[in-house]
């Protein structure tokens, strides 16, 4: 029996009951469409992750002050000395090394007018902007003469700039950081919200010398002192190599003996990359597995029903194979009705799991993306089903002994 002819007998089959041809398609439908819409969850979560990490630098090195003991006694995180910006500048002659940026954190009150807002200041320098890969939406950035001169400027985020100033252009405007005027150059490019909750456009970012001097605070031991350096890792080094380098040269500058315990905190933003992806992974075989057994259980239904039609056309098999038909051709028809079965409902199922899973990020919020992969892999595997639960019935089919078929009541 050619292709046609066969596709066009189970065709017709399907037509002649269609209400229990969509029963029977229904376990795929839902099959499919919960793969489409769970697939498309999890890429669409995966690439916000992505993002999210991506915009904390990737390529970075964070290094903080570590623990420090006295008389055995542990003084907490960041109680060792601080940085400075000698120390700085010693990093920046690594071969390693592509933005070398200090970072001074703190809380500040701003005030503009009669509106105020809390919010985080940034001191550091123009490094930090190469580091993050952060630029401004308008305006321009502090220079380095800025840093060195000790200027009184501010680049703001969106958040600041549209609390402070809404319907105004913030631009060469002033504000007061806990009571020091600074002038606005810049406005951040967006943000958004961060995979902790925070809010990363609500950030005001001054040159690091006025932040020591007039907005944060210099601190009482060491001058001119750095809370956080961040080492971005210039293009074709390896990430964990460069860390092991960078702690090396670190121990150099703090001048630890060998075999002392180092007194800072070398972060490696990587490996929350790492993490993620050992995370992703793991979700993506708990939903291989949710997606074979939706699956199968719609492929146990199509098998149900195609040796319910086997009994049902117990005659007509016999009739078939009494004018010629092979035991092939029986065989190929019915694998094809079960194929046909499968394949309609894994179109439809797609079509139903973007619907679903566009409905998800309506609802919920939830990031989606969806790909003609995840569809050829959904409508695939329904294919699959149906030459895998549909070949027994179809055995079954062409193995009657045309007599004993054609007997049947």
């Amino acid at each position: 029996m050619k292709f046609g002819v066969a596709l066009s007998s189970a065709l017709e089959a399907l037509r002649a009951n269609p209400l229990r041809s969509f029963l029977t398609m229904l376990g795929i439908m839902i099959g499919v469409a919960s793969v489409m819409a769970m697939m498309a969850v999890s890429k669409g979560a995966a690439e916000r992750v992505d993002q999210q990490i991506s915009s904390l630098g990737a390529s970075n090195l964070t290094v903080r002050p570590g623990s420090s003991r006295r008389g055995g006694r542990s003084g907490g995180a960041n109680s060792s000395p601080p940085f400075t910006d000698k120390d700085l500048e010693s990093l920046r002659n690594e071969p390693y090394a592509n933005a070398v940026a200090a970072r001074n954190g703190g809380s500040v009150t701003l005030v503009s007018g009669e509106e105020n807002w809390s919010s985080q200041a940034y001191g550091t320098n123009t490094d930090y902007f190469i580091s993050q890969a952060w630029g401004v939406s308008s305006g321009e950035i502090f220079s380095e003469k800025d840093v060195r001169s000790g200027a009184a400027v501010a680049v703001v985020g969106k958040t600041i700039a549209d609390t402070l100033f809404e319907g105004t252009n913030p631009i060469g405007q002033s504000l007061r950081a806990n009571n020091v005027p600074l002038k606005i150059i810049g406005i951040l490019e967006e943000k958004g919200q961060s995979s902790f909750g925070s809010d990363r456009d609500d950030l005001i970012i001054i040159p690091i010398s006025t932040a020591r001097n007039r907005v944060l605070g210099a601190n009482r031991t060491t001058p001119r002192h750095v809370e956080r350096i961040e080492l971005s890792v210039a293009d074709g080094y390896d990430m964990a190599e460069t860390q092991t380098l960078l702690e090396d040269r670190i121990r150099e500058i703090r001048r630890i003996k060998p075999g002392a315990d180092d007194n800072f905190r070398v972060y490696n933003v990587a490996d929350f990359i790492r993490a993620r992806s050992s995370t992703q992974a793991t979700l993506g075989i708990l939903l291989a597995f949710t997606a074979a057994i939706s699956l199968i259980v719609g492929g146990v239904g199509v098998m149900n029903i195609m040796l319910v039609s086997v009994t049902e056309r117990t005659r007509e098999i016999g009739l078939r194979m009494a004018v010629g038909a092979r035991k092939s051709d029986i065989l190929g028809q019915f694998l094809i009705e079960a194929i046909a079965l499968c394949l309609i409902g894994g179109l439809i199922g797609s079509a139903l799991g973007v619907g679903a899973a566009h409905l998800a990020s309506n609802l919920g919020g939830f990031p989606v993306t969806i790909s003609p992969q995840i569809a050829i892999i959904a409508i695939g595997a329904a294919g699959l089903i149906g030459i895998f639960f549909g070949y027994f019935p179809a055995r079954s089919a062409a193995q009657l002994n045309p007599i004993d078929a054609l007997r049947s009541e």
